[in-house]
Formats: C-alpha cells, structure tokens, sequence
C-alpha cells in the first residue's frame, strides 16, 4: 500500500474525522493564500442536523499549524463555553455561536480579513459590482453590513447573524472590518471564499487604473451567478485538489 494510501486512512477515533480532515486543509491553504491573520479569524462547521454544534479552529493557532484533532467541538445553545479549560477565542464564540444558532443553512462559516475582501470593506459603497465572470458569481448574492459595532463579541454577532438569513446571501461584507462567506460544506464556503478575495481583487485593481468600468447587465450578471450556483462539482474538486497536494506536502494536517 502506497503512503499516499495510508495518509487518507483514518488513523483515530476523534469524531467527525473527514469534516475535521476538511476543514483543517482549509485552515493551511488559506495560509499559504495569505488570507489568513496570523492566529486571528476562524472557521467554523455545523456537525448536527440542527447546527448548533459545530468544529472551530482552538483560540490563538495559527492558521498554518492547525491539524484535523485541534479542533474544538462547540455547543453554540452551552453558555458555559467560555468558561472552560478550553474555551475558544470570544470574538469566534461572539461571530460564530451566533450564526449557527440563527442560521441553520450556514453550515460552513467562513471569517477572514483577506486583503482584497478588506479594501472593499473599507470603501464607502462596498458592494461589489459584476464586471467579470468570477464578480458576477456573487450577484444578489452578497449583503454590506455598515454597521459595523467593534469585536464581534456576543451582541455584534447576534446582530451580524440577522443579515445572513435569506439563504441566497452567501457572504456578508463586514464594512471596516473584512468578509463572512457560508457555505453547505468545507468545500462550498472555502471555493466562494477563494472566488472572492480574487472577485474583489480584480474590481480594487480596475479601480485603480481610474478608467470607466465595463459592468454586466443585471440580466447577465443573474444568469451568470445561477449557472455558477449549479456548476457540477467544481468546489468539491477544488478541496480534493488542495488535499491531494497537502498530502504530498504536509500530511500531518491530517492528525
């Protein structure tokens, strides 16, 4: 048997191991990005059919060093969460709890202040407008929230949570702050997450040149965002891809 084979066999009784498998290469790939903030933002996963318990990355890790057993088992209805030898970071438990809470569809929350995503956030009109194939995906599909109120502690991410709950919004642009995508799996919310940081990439970079833009109708940019939301498989393909080269490069994140 190849090792290649043995790294992919689950070695461990830890609960929910591919889910933890998953999102742990979300956590390195996001690293080697750059999307990451050194041991700040966090990823979270639903386990249970009503989604109240969830996998988080452990309080103050870096992005880069997490592995599949590191993360923590949470209880977003425990209100002793924090008071535990284990707790997580506030903000996480604040943004997070409160999400899977409210929000059962948000079943992947994924939260970064990647660079792009933040300059957007940091303009006075943060919507990001379709002036291409990858920015047109996120048409109708994405809500500003300008109300941003400091750390995401417990009332800041109660109030974040209520701007999530039309589920065709699948990322919120934290005004000042960064960008909050969702998704059905590891591999749904990581693929949006990775489309658009490089969306708002693209638009900051056209703003820059200073010369009119070339928008979408709003006939095109809709039909374009659903043939996007029905395109067969490519964000699964994606994660096994990242996981295939981990494999190759890094398989610990496995443990």
């Amino acid at each position: 048997m190849s090792i290649a084979r043995l790294q992919k066999e689950p070695l461990t009784n830890l609960p929910f191991y591919e889910e933890r498998v998953d999102l742990a290469c979300a956590f390195r790939w996001t690293a080697r990005l750059n999307m990451h903030e050194a041991v700040a933002n966090h990823f979270s996963l639903a386990v249970n059919e009503e989604g109240t318990r969830f996998l988080m990355n452990p309080n103050q890790v870096h992005f880069s060093r997490i592995k599949a057993s590191d993360l923590l088992l949470i209880d977003a209805n425990d209100p002793d969460t924090l008071s535990g030898p284990n707790a997580p970071d506030p903000t996480a438990w604040g943004l997070h709890g409160a999400i899977h809470r409210n929000v059962p569809h948000a079943r992947c929350v994924m939260h970064v202040h990647s660079i792009h995503a933040t300059v957007l956030a940091s303009l006075a009109d943060s919507t990001l407008p379709p002036i291409d194939q990858n920015s047109a995906m996120f048409f109708n599909r994405h809500v500003v929230d300008a109300h941003y109120g400091g750390l995401a502690f417990e009332e800041e991410g109660e109030r974040c949570s209520q701007l999530l709950t039309d589920p065709k919004v699948k990322v919120m642009i934290m005004g000042n702050h960064g960008v909050l995508v969702i998704g059905d799996t590891v591999a749904d919310a990581f693929n949006r997450m990775f489309y658009f940081e490089r969306a708002a990439e693209t638009y900051i970079k056209a703003l820059w040149t200073g010369r009119p833009l070339r928008t979408l109708s709003h006939e095109i940019a809709e039909k374009t965002a659903s043939e996007m939301d029905d395109y067969p498989g490519q964000a699964d393909r994606h994660l096994s891809e990242l996981k295939a080269i981990l494999d190759e490069q890094e398989p610990v994140y496995r443990n």
